[in-house]
């Protein structure tokens, strides 16, 4: 299970890659059919792709890099002790590059009409403000979080249904969120889109970047840490870590008594002090 750190953020950019070309793709492919315009029909068939893109991600790499796909859940993940931070600015950076890769391939697939439709990037509503927009985000990443926390990271969790629940804990954002904000929930599925329209010359909506930065930042951090502090139990079981999927090899657990976790709380549930890249993922 052990990988080295350049395999890790080499499935942090394909995973990323694959999130942003089906999932923004989708976009422009509804786009396309639709003359330009998405009408919520549409964003339903956006939801499912990303659903479908994300949970295949995170079976793929879930046992190499933890499949964060998603600076938000990186830090989310660092912030409560399960990754460290050391690690992090890798990460990230895979995680943007794999966004651009992701927004370049779409281009390379629909061509100029591509950039014209904005590469299926995001940007808030012309009738929202600018803090609603950030609280749209954060609410939508809080689900997200949420979702990986219970179903990835929490070791209680059933075999093999992170992949599939956190895909759809995702549409479900998307469709909830995306008449806002078009619903991103992470801030490399944003920057790739809007990096490659800029560089084709097309209308990349800068100045929205930081509520797409603000809003999952946030809402990831509040979704892990009211997380612990609800459901994370007093006493927590290290654990040998099976690869995803594997219902077995969850034995040889020792319980191991009340004691700070590796954030400073109750070492908890779940991975306990056990590496991320290990036991979660997202998206």
């Amino acid at each position: 299970m052990e990988a080295s750190l350049e395999r890790r953020l080499a499935a942090e950019v394909v995973g990323t890659a694959i999130l942003v070309l089906f999932g923004a793709g989708s976009v422009v492919a509804a786009l396309r059919m639709g003359g330009g315009k998405l009408e919520y029909p549409g964003l339903g068939m956006v939801a499912i792709a990303f659903a479908l893109a994300i949970a295949i991600a995170i079976y793929a790499f879930g046992t190499t890099s933890g499949a964060h796909i998603n600076p938000a859940v990186t830090i989310s993940l660092a912030a409560t002790g399960r990754f460290p931070w050391g690690e992090v600015p890798a990460y990230v950076g895979a995680q943007l590059v794999g966004g651009a890769l992701g927004a370049a391939l779409i281009v390379a697939a629909f061509g100029g009409e591509a950039v014209d439709l904005g590469t299926g990037g995001t940007r808030l509503a012309d009738d929202i403000t600018y803090v609603q927009g950030i609280v749209t985000e954060g609410l939508a990443t809080f689900l997200l979080v949420t979702a990986i926390m219970a179903l990835a990271v929490d070791r209680r969790a059933p075999a093999g249904w992170a992949g599939f629940m956190i895909g759809l804990a995702v549409a479900a954002a998307i469709l909830a969120s995306g008449p806002l904000t078009g619903g991103s929930l992470n801030p490399a599925r944003t920057f790739g889109p809007m990096l490659v329209t800029a560089i084709g010359g097309g209308d990349a909506s800068w100045g929205d970047l930081p509520a797409y930065v603000i809003g999952p930042l946030l809402g990831g951090l509040l979704a892990a840490f009211t997380y612990d502090a609800i459901v994370r139990p007093r006493a927590f079981e290290e654990v040998a870590p099976a690869p995803l999927g594997d219902g077995e090899g969850r034995a040889e657990t020792a319980v191991q008594p009340r004691t700070a976790g590796a954030h400073g709380g109750d070492g908890g549930d779940v991975a306990g002090q056990v590496p991320s890249e290990r036991r979660s993922e997202h998206g």
